[in-house]
């Protein structure tokens, strides 16, 4: 099979995929016979091929895929439009505790944020697919530990955690990141309030390892969260 007649076999074959396909998937269309460089570089061709068209080509968490622009989106939503879920500022805070800290517990949260993380903010990421219990914490309890997950990444358009953009003091969580458009509206309105020291507290610790237990200084009681009553939820 000629180079041309391999690009189209891919090409088609991510076209239709419901979802990113592996190199390894990519490899079975063609019984192993090409090997992962060749497999590569036929892909780097095909990003160049789509460039400037309103559809590109891109490798994430989970494998490689066809997707829109970003900048056309705001079109394509025309199409089908949905009210878009809203996310507190509490979840967006959490949600960037654990991409940048995993993994963690909720105690380390609780540490950082200096509030009670309820169990709603938990469940609420662990039902979209962006966080999820790897193991516990050998200390007293043995507490679960979170990180985020390769659903998070696609979502996100990343290949890797070492994508996420650098912190900076005083900064937005997940300021800088082309988020799904279900939750764009939500950070738009949360960047509107004034930051907190989430933010600052990450940036200085950004490449520390997680704490442990006996890292941590004894924290004072958590003190309520004040915005339960808007914590994350769907609009009706």
């Amino acid at each position: 099979m000629n180079t041309q007649d391999a690009k189209r076999v891919l090409e088609t074959a991510l076209i239709c995929a419901q979802q990113p396909l592996t190199l390894r998937e990519l490899r079975t269309l063609f019984a192993d016979e090409l090997g992962a460089d060749t497999l590569r570089s036929l892909l780097d061709e095909l990003v160049r091929d789509w460039e400037g068209r309103g559809v590109e080509l891109v490798p994430v968490a989970s494998g490689w895929r066809f997707q829109s622009r970003p900048e056309l989106r705001e079109y394509l939503d025309r199409l089908h439009p949905e009210k878009p879920q809203r996310y507190s500022r509490a979840v967006l805070e959490t949600l960037a505790i654990i991409a940048y800290r995993q993994p963690v517990t909720r105690g380390d949260i609780e540490d950082i944020r200096g509030v009670v993380v309820s169990s709603q903010i938990v469940k609420q990421l662990e039902d979209r697919g962006w966080i999820d219990a790897i193991g516990h914490r050998e200390a007293p309890g043995r507490p679960a530990l979170y990180a985020t997950t390769r659903q998070f990444l696609d979502d996100l358009g990343l290949s890797s955690l070492e994508q996420l953009p650098v912190l900076e003091a005083g900064g937005q969580p997940l300021a800088g990141l082309e988020l799904p458009p279900d939750i764009q509206t939500s950070l738009l309105d949360d960047a509107a309030a004034e930051p907190t020291a989430v933010t600052d507290t990450l940036s200085s610790s950004s490449d520390a390892p997680p704490p442990s237990d006996d890292a941590l200084p004894p924290p004072a009681p958590p003190a309520p969260e004040s915005d339960d009553a808007t914590t994350a939820q769907a609009d009706a």
